[in-house]
C-alpha cells in the first residue's frame, strides 16, 4: 500500500486525521495491518491516552517494528502527541515504560506549579529551530492547539525543532531528516496545523 498510511492501533481519533489530510487534498488511509504500513511511502503515527496501553498495543499488533523500520529507511514519518512521545526511549508516566527508543529521551510530567493546571490544554505559540521542512511557510510564532501531562525531553537538543512555554520551554516538535513529530495536534491547529499536513504530503 503506498501513499500516506494513519497508524491504527485503537488510541486516538484516526478519522479527524485523515479528514485534516483530505482538507489539503491528500489522500490517507487507515489501517492496523502491519504489512499495509511496511509498505507506506509515508506513515502518521497519531495518539491520546496513556503510554504505556500505546506501546504495548504497538506490540502486541505487530507494528512497532515496520514503524521503525520505516523510519530507519529514512522515509517520511509524522507522529501526533502521544505518537511523538512513543519515539523517544522512555516515558515516566505511572512509572517507567520502554518506548520505540528511536530517539534518545525521556517523557516527563509537567512539573507542579502554582497556578499551572496540568494537563496542558488549549493554543500556545511556537518558536520554531532552524529550516524544518514541515513548518515551511509559516509565520513565527504560529499558534497550535496542545493536550497533554507529559512531554518529551530530548537527549540532543538539536531534536528540538520547536518549543512552546509551559511556563518553561519544552519540546514541542522534533525533527531528524525524514522524522517529524508533534506534541500539539496539527489536525486541530486549523490554518497552521493544514499548512504541516500539506508540507508532509508534498515531502
Amino acid at each position: 500500500m503506498a501513499g500516506i498510511v494513519i497508524v491504527d492501533y485503537g488510541m486516538a481519533n484516526l478519522r479527524s486525521v485523515q479528514k485534516a489530510f483530505e482538507r489539503v487534498g491528500a489522500a490517507a488511509v487507515i489501517t492496523g495491518d502491519p504489512g499495509a504500513v511496511a509498505a507506506a511511502d509515508k506513515v502518521v503515527l497519531p495518539g491520546v491516552g496513556a503510554f504505556r496501553d500505546a506501546i504495548a498495543r504497538l506490540r502486541e499488533s505487530g507494528l512497532a517494528e515496520p514503524i521503525v523500520s520505516h523510519i530507519d529507511a529514512e522515509r517520511p514519518f509524522l507522529g501526533i502527541c502521544l505518537g511523538l512521545q512513543l519515539l523517544f526511549t522512555r516515558s515516566h508516566e505511572d512509572g517507567a515504560h520502554d518506548g520505540l527508543n528511536v530517539l534518545p529521551g525521556e517523557v516527563v510530567r509537567f512539573p507542579k506549579v502554582p497556578g499551572l493546571k496540568v494537563p496542558h490544554m488549549g493554543w500556545n505559540q511556537l518558536r520554531f529551530r532552524g529550516a524544518c521542512p514541515l513548518f515551511r511557510g509559516l509565520p513565527p510564532e504560529s499558534a497550535v492547539y496542545f493536550v497533554h501531562s507529559y512531554y518529551a525531553a530530548p537527549a540532543e537538543p538539536a531534536l528540538t525543532s520547536a518549543t512552546a512555554d509551559y511556563p518553561e520551554p519544552f519540546a514541542a516538535a522534533v525533527w531528524r531528516d525524514n522524522l517529524f513529530a508533534t506534541q500539539f495536534h496539527p489536525e486541530k491547529s486549523q490554518d497552521v496545523g493544514l499548512t504541516m499536513l500539506k508540507n508532509f504530503a508534498r515531502l
